[in-house]
């Protein structure tokens, strides 16, 4: 399909790219109409030098900073180049058909009209929306008019949060898209508006549509709202204007009246003076996107609603009250569309609304009609040749990659490059966007959004799975199936059952299964091992682990996706197996309480297990600690040795003698980790990391977990749940 790509930081280009796969809870819309949103996108498209940005925002060589010290100089060098490239995609509110959905979503049907919205949605020829963010549109308003529903309910998710009364005087400050959205609801709630802006066209247009008064925004602006309320000042001020400064604020705090109301939507510096705002005793208020849901993946993309007598109205319940209004007349938008152009003309479309002098408000994207009901029905093509390239041949192994993120960007991809021996043929990822660009960045033949593309594809040998850890497992075994050797990032499994199928697997296809313990390949604690193959005695273990990263809305901090024990402290358990070269026997593990921790106390466990050679290890893994702390430290002792690495950038040992070795930055081993595995495809041997090694750390979190929550030791046979 067709979509609008933000290449690099500026450049507006029209790309195809593969059409999205239907997920749980979502449906496909083909859009009729598109609403570029004017603040929000043209904010993310980069206009100024570089030098300039660096300048307003020294957050981004803080950022640049934090990933050195991670990666180290060439990594974050290579990424900081790739953003001049990188696609990204724009926009999030448009209307259209529905094309397809999932059988989750029950109370739509094929052929209706609706109007989308959620951020990543973007504009293209097909969108994959939540249901929750999805509203009807019945076929009284125009789909060039539905297609402002979700500025709209960011419009009245303000004035809700406003609290906005019968006779209040709110003075709307920035008459852009929200503003004038903004003002409309306000005077539907029974306010009189002052809509104020400093261009006189926009305050113009403001009164047409229903403003009851209109004024210049400047130096002269608090006198007039002084004459118009009696000298009382505003009940509510909503900031809808965009600035880098804080002068918004400042003004917003001038016109409000004592304890008066100051509600703020655009992106403004936000410094008040303490004294005023004290004296005024003003209620200073953020609307936050669309309302109640926003940001939440539970809501969004997992369908989950808040019942309506909890949470009257929600994101999707805003979206369907401004369709309403649309219907009802009660709002009016097709005074604020200024230009329409047709999506091959994305580019043209952004130049008028960056262009100050083109006097551009609303721009809206049209798309061809379907020519017949034929055309209609969606017929997704999940696959996009990027170049053309030679099929592997010979020794060589095409490799697919299965989820294009972080990891795989900064790690796994620029490795498969550098091994030999290895293709890269296909990158797969659920945003069509990302795959393209990094198939185009990596050199991949294709792209694709659906992975069963390269499960088909006899050219590809082997694939490498980077995607969220509830999906690792099925991904796995449907590579397997298909006659793939699969390479996974851990944790392979989050559960007995899935472990098991993996090994089945495994022993009826005859390939091989890697999995991502990436420390066995460090340097560091290679070298630990090496010292504990020389001990004469049991020895004890101790790791502790400083992750507070993984902890609130972030996925793997959810139990659904195994959160932090399954996912990443079967580092650990792997670790500490590898280290001793003993089977472990028994855990005794407690977690801290549920609801004193968010959003699961097993998140934060301290666990003891004893092996069967006699060794114990001790594991602490922390979600709850400061960034600033240290991340990892692994301790060992035996019989004349000691032993300590920390942050893979540091090592002591003392056994006869004392060494130090330390880093500037981290080596992590997740190169040799690939190499590895790659490697023994090719010679048709077991990987170094194996599917019994990826079992083993899966039971051993399972056992901890078990622990925690009943507080009995629990004895580890992971070959017997097995049979």
């Amino acid at each position: 399909m067709k979509q609008v790509i933000r290449r690099g930081l500026k450049e507006i280009i029209v790309d195809e790219v593969p059409d999205p796969v239907l997920l749980p809870h979502h449906v496909i819309v083909r859009p009729v109409y598109s609403l570029i949103s004017s603040g929000t996108e043209s904010a993310s498209i980069h206009q100024e030098s570089v030098l300039r940005e660096v300048a307003e925002k020294p957050s981004h060589l803080q950022k640049v900073w934090n990933a050195l010290k991670v990666t180290g100089p060439a990594a974050t060098f290579r990424e900081v180049k790739a953003k001049f490239s990188e696609y990204a995609v724009l926009g999030y509110s448009g209307a259209g058909l529905l094309a397809a959905k999932h059988a989750t979503v029950t109370d739509l049907e094929i052929g209706e009209r609706v109007a989308y919205g959620g951020e990543g949605t973007g504009h293209g020829e097909h969108i994959l929306a939540g249901r929750n963010l999805v509203a009807r549109v019945p076929s009284s308003v125009a789909f060039e008019h539905a297609c402002f529903t979700t500025l709209g309910s960011i419009a009245l998710n303000t004035v809700r949060t406003a609290r906005v009364d019968l006779g209040d005087i709110v003075v709307v400050l920035g008459m852009g898209l929200v503003g004038q959205l903004v003002s409309q609801l306000a005077r539907c709630q029974g306010a009189r508006v002052i809509a104020a802006d400093l261009r006189p066209e926009r305050v113009e247009l403001a009164r047409k549509l229903g403003a009851d008064f209109g004024l210049l925004a400047g130096d002269g602006l608090a006198e007039a709202v002084g004459s118009l309320t009696g000298g009382r000042g505003a009940d509510c001020v909503i900031v809808a204007a965009a600035a880098k400064s804080n002068a918004p604020a400042l003004q917003a705090l001038q016109l409000s009246r004592d304890r008066g109301r100051i509600v703020v939507v655009g992106a403004v510096e936000m410094e008040f003076p303490w004294e005023e705002m004290y004296r005024k005793e003003i209620q200073l208020l953020m609307a936050r996107a669309y309302g109640p849901g926003s940001y939440d993946e539970q809501y969004e993309k997992g369908g989950h609603d808040y019942p309506v007598s909890y949470v009257r109205w929600t994101e999707n319940r805003n979206m369907e009250e401004f369709v309403r209004l649309l219907a009802a007349g009660s709002v009016r938008v097709a005074d604020l569309i200024t230009h329409e152009f047709p999506l091959e003309q994305a580019p043209e479309a952004y130049a008028k609304i960056l262009d100050p002098a083109s006097g551009a408000l609303a721009v809206v994207l049209r798309y061809p009609p379907p020519e017949d009901a034929e055309q209609a029905a969606y017929k997704p093509k999940t696959r996009v040749e990027v170049a053309p390239a030679a099929a592997p041949s010979g020794g060589t192994l095409g490799v697919g990659l299965i989820g294009a993120g972080n990891l795989a960007r900064w790690t796994h991809l620029p490795v498969l490059k550098e091994i030999p021996g290895c293709v890269l043929r296909a990158v797969c990822s659920a945003n069509g966007a990302r795959a393209k660009s990094y198939a185009s960045r990596f050199g991949a033949a294709y792209c694709c959004s659906d992975y069963q593309e390269m499960l088909a594809d006899p050219d590809v040998h082997a694939v490498v799975i980077v995607t969220r850890n509830q999906h690792h497992a099925s991904q796995a075994l449907a590579a397997l199936r298909a006659g793939k050797h699969v390479f996974v990032e851990k944790p392979m499994a989050l559960s007995v059952d899935e472990c098991a199928e993996l090994c089945r697997a495994v022993r009826e296809t005859g390939r091989q299964l890697g999995v991502g313990f990436n420390r066995r390949f460090a340097p560091f604690y290679v070298e630990m091992r090496q010292q504990l193959r020389r001990r004469v005695g049991p020895a004890v273990l101790n790791m502790r682990v400083n992750s507070p990263g993984i902890s609130g809305t972030y996925w793997m901090a959810d139990p659904a996706s195994g959160g932090a024990i399954l996912g990443e402290a079967c580092h650990f358990a792997d670790l500490a197996w590898w280290l001793l070269e003993s089977e472990p026997a028994s855990v005794s593990a407690y977690s801290l309480p549920v609801e004193q921790t968010e959003p699961a106390g097993q998140n934060n466990l301290c666990a003891s297990l004893r092996f069967e050679d006699g060794s114990v290890a001790s594991l602490t893994y922390s979600t709850a600690g400061s960034k600033r702390f240290a991340g990892e430290r692994v301790e060992a002792f035996a019989p004349g040795i000691s032993l300590l690495s920390e942050d893979f950038k540091r090592l002591a040992v003392h056994t006869s003698g004392s060494l130090a070795q330390s880093r500037w930055f981290p080596e992590k081993g997740y190169k040799a980790q690939l190499e590895g595995f790659f490697e023994s495809v090719r010679r048709g041997g077991p990987p170094p990391v194996t599917v019994d090694d990826g079992t083993r750390a899966t039971i051993v979190c399972l056992a901890m977990i078990e622990s925690a929550r009943t507080q009995w030791p629990v004895t580890i046979r992971w070959r017997d749940l097995l049979a």
